[in-house]
């Protein structure tokens, strides 16, 4: 009979990176883009994906995995 490490299961289906949203704001000709992060912050990502300037997308990993919704950001004091 076989254990099985439940937990080492479960940290296999986890992301190794987060998944960020952001804005492009730059689009570079050597394929990648510069993405503006809510917060004041700026990533240089790989854009498989050809996405335009203007546009909101997901990052992970260092590269933009897909297009995210046009929402406005809202920051909540509590």
């Amino acid at each position: 009979m076989s254990t099985v490490n439940l937990f080492k299961r479960l940290v296999q289906l986890l992301p190794d990176e987060p998944v960020l949203t952001g804005r492009i704001s730059a689009v570079h000709g050597d394929g990648t883009a510069t993405v503006d992060l809510p917060g004041n912050g700026q990533l240089r990502v790989r854009n498989p994906l050809g996405s335009q300037e203007g546009s909101s997308v997901y990052v992970q990993g260092q590269a933009i995995t897909g297009e995210a919704p046009q929402l406005t950001y809202v920051l909540i004091d509590i």
